[in-house]
């Protein structure tokens, strides 16, 4: 393990920037330190997903638990990988982890024929929420990518857990047997 904190705040941020994982110093607005912090909101809604499932009283959600708990260190791995330019801690094989993973929940899935709404019940939701925020995370590494170098597997990596996090939450409504919330097409107004 690195350097330990012993003390919370150091005032070196109070001026509007903030130090990389290798010391140098951006402005809080730099599109790394957006990266990271969507990464960092990313870890904590995929935590309440995990404490979520493992409140459920449903064996074939509490056994993903774990998986999920390996995914947050991941993420955390990503996130101080983004806060080192040029350092790499996602390889290809975690990507294939969470596909290994998706693949065995979506075999149990019907096919999808119509748009989702999230909802359903707050475990289904937080996974929806989740996404958004994955999807979100990986936009802004996108968006780091095109001024700075972005390690690839962790751009995959993020597309791939967004993926996840959508069949999880239709998943979750087959194994608590919650029907899915499809979007329905507005009526159209009678004319006369």
């Amino acid at each position: 393990m690195g350097k330990r904190l012993t003390k919370i705040y150091t005032r070196t941020g109070d001026g509007g920037e903030t130090g990389l994982g290798d010391g140098s110093r951006v402005p809080k607005t730099h599109a790394r330190v957006g990266a990271m912090g969507d990464i960092d909101e990313l870890n904590a809604h995929l935590g309440l997903v995990s404490e979520h499932l493992k409140s459920t009283a449903v064996e074939a959600l509490t056994h993903l638990a774990p998986f999920l708990d390996r995914l947050q260190h991941r993420i955390f791995d990503l996130g101080g990988e983004v806060s080192i330019p040029g350092f790499q801690l996602i390889h290809d094989y975690h990507v294939d982890r969470i596909e290994t993973e998706l693949d065995q929940m979506n075999s149990e899935l019907a096919p999808l024929e119509n748009f989702i709404i999230p909802g359903g019940s707050v475990l289904i939701a937080q996974c929806h929420v989740a996404r958004s925020v994955c999807r979100r995370a990986e936009r802004s590494l996108i968006e780091l990518g095109e001024t700075d170098t972005v390690n690839p597997p962790g751009l995959r990596f993020l597309n791939r857990l967004s993926d996840f996090l959508f069949v999880l939450a239709r998943y979750c409504a087959l194994k608590t047997e919650q029907p899915e919330h499809l979007w329905q097409k507005d009526d159209e107004p009678s004319a006369g």
